[in-house]
């Protein structure tokens, strides 16, 4: 578990610079929708990230301890997605719905880099030994 949650830590970091990034571009670019709708979608996509790493901490936890466990909440994060899609529906002018989307895409996108990342620096690690 310790793992994961150091996972969730790194990953939360470029989930923190993207909204950044998506926050400047958002005040000095003349695609605000655009950006909003990056905004949101990605702050969804790091709460989905966020809510799972806690679910799958519970369901460890009841493994252990040979309890029976409940889902790891994709009714929950689902709801989460469709609320910022139905958000982009309601205010098209202000949001753009397709930047909502891959907002919601980036947890999985980051995810992905870091595995990648960690692979490589484990695979240099272990031909320096």
């Amino acid at each position: 578990m310790l793992e994961i949650k150091q996972m969730l830590k790194r990953q939360s970091k470029y989930i923190s610079f993207l909204l950044s990034l998506y926050l400047i571009g958002w005040a000095l670019t003349p695609f605000q929708p655009v950006f909003l709708g990056l905004i949101i979608g990605t702050g969804l996509s790091f709460f989905n990230m966020f809510l799972l790493v806690r679910r799958m901490g519970k369901f460890s936890k009841a493994i252990d301890e040979g309890k029976k466990t409940r889902s790891l909440g994709m009714l929950s994060r689902m709801a989460a997605a469709v609320f910022g899609v139905a958000l982009a529906l309601e205010f098209p002018e202000q949001i753009h719905l397709i930047s909502v989307v891959i907002g919601l895409m980036t947890s999985y996108v980051v995810i992905m880099i870091d595995f990648l990342i960690n692979t490589i620096q484990i695979g240099s690690n272990k031909k320096e030994r």
